[in-house]
C-alpha cells in the first residue's frame, strides 16, 4: 500500500492541476460493486456506448468476453470515457465466468429467461457481475444455466428487448440508484482506489505508460 501511495505521489507531478482535481473529485465515488460483463459484443458503437454509460454511473471496470470479435469501442462515441474505464478482456468460455465468480461476484444475467426478477423489484445486496449477451443471440444457454440469477427490464410495448447498449445504460443507472439509497459500502477499498488513481494518472499523460514503467523498474516494484 505504501509503495502504491508513493507511486501515485510521483505521478501527480506530471498532471495538470485541473486533471488532478478531477481525479481526486471523482475517484472516491467509484465502485466495482456492479461489474458489467459483455458476451462477445461486436458492434463498436455499442461497445463505446456501454463504456460511456458505465463511466457516467461511477463504475470503472468492464469485462469483455471475446470469441469471434474484439471489443474495440469507437473513441468518438466514448467521449473520453475509455480513459477512465478499465476493460479486462477474457476468452468467452466458462472458465472466465468461474474466474469472475471466484472473485466474489454473483453472476446475474440480463434476460427474460428463468423467471427473471424485474429490475424495479431487484434487491442488490452483494457484488454482482451483470452479464449482457450478444446483439443478435442474447446470452447463451450455457451462461443462463450457470448464472445465479436472471434480471429483466420491464417492457411496455410490442418490442421485446432493448438494444444491448441501452439495456446496459438502464441497468447500470437503476442499480446505482439502488446502491445510493442503501446502507451498503459499495465503494472501492483503499488499495483498489489507489490503483485506479494510478491508472487514471498514467492514462492522462503523454508517454504515461513509459514514465510509470520506468518508475516501477527503478524501484523494483510490480503493479497488477
Amino acid at each position: 500500500m505504501e509503495d502504491l501511495a508513493k507511486a501515485y505521489e510521483y505521478l501527480k507531478q506530471f498532471l495538470t492541476e485541473e486533471r488532478l482535481r478531477k481525479i481526486e473529485h471523482f475517484a472516491p465515488d467509484s465502485s466495482d460493486f456492479v461489474l458489467p460483463v459483455l458476451e462477445d459484443v461486436y458492434q463498436f458503437r455499442n461497445a463505446a456506448a456501454i463504456v460511456r454509460s458505465v463511466e457516467a454511473c461511477g463504475f470503472h471496470k468492464v469485462v469483455a468476453l471475446q470469441e469471434e470479435n474484439n471489443f474495440e469501442p469507437n473513441l468518438r462515441v466514448t467521449k473520453g470515457a475509455d480513459t477512465w474505464v478499465e476493460v479486462e478482456k477474457l476468452p468467452r468460455n466458462m472458465e472466465s465466468f468461474q474466474k469472475i465468480k471466484d472473485k466474489g461476484y454473483k453472476i446475474v444475467v440480463v434476460s427474460l429467461e428463468n423467471n427473471a426478477t424485474m429490475l424495479p423489484d431487484y434487491e442488490i445486496t452483494e457484488p454482482i457481475a451483470l452479464v449482457f449477451g450478444t446483439e443478435m443471440e442474447g446470452v447463451s444457454q450455457e451462461i443462463l444455466d450457470f448464472a445465479d440469477e436472471t434480471l429483466a427490464i420491464p417492457m411496455y410495448g410490442f418490442t421485446r428487448s432493448f438494444n444491448v447498449s441501452v439495456a446496459a445504460s438502464i441497468c447500470m443507472y437503476e442499480l446505482k440508484q439502488k446502491l445510493l439509497k442503501s446502507n451498503i459500502n459499495y465503494k472501492l477499498d483503499e488499495e483498489k482506489l489507489l490503483k485506479m488513481k494510478i491508472r487514471w494518472a498514467v492514462n492522462s499523460m503523454q508517454s504515461g505508460k513509459q514514465i510509470f514503467e520506468k518508475y516501477m523498474k527503478d524501484h523494483n516494484l510490480v503493479f497488477s
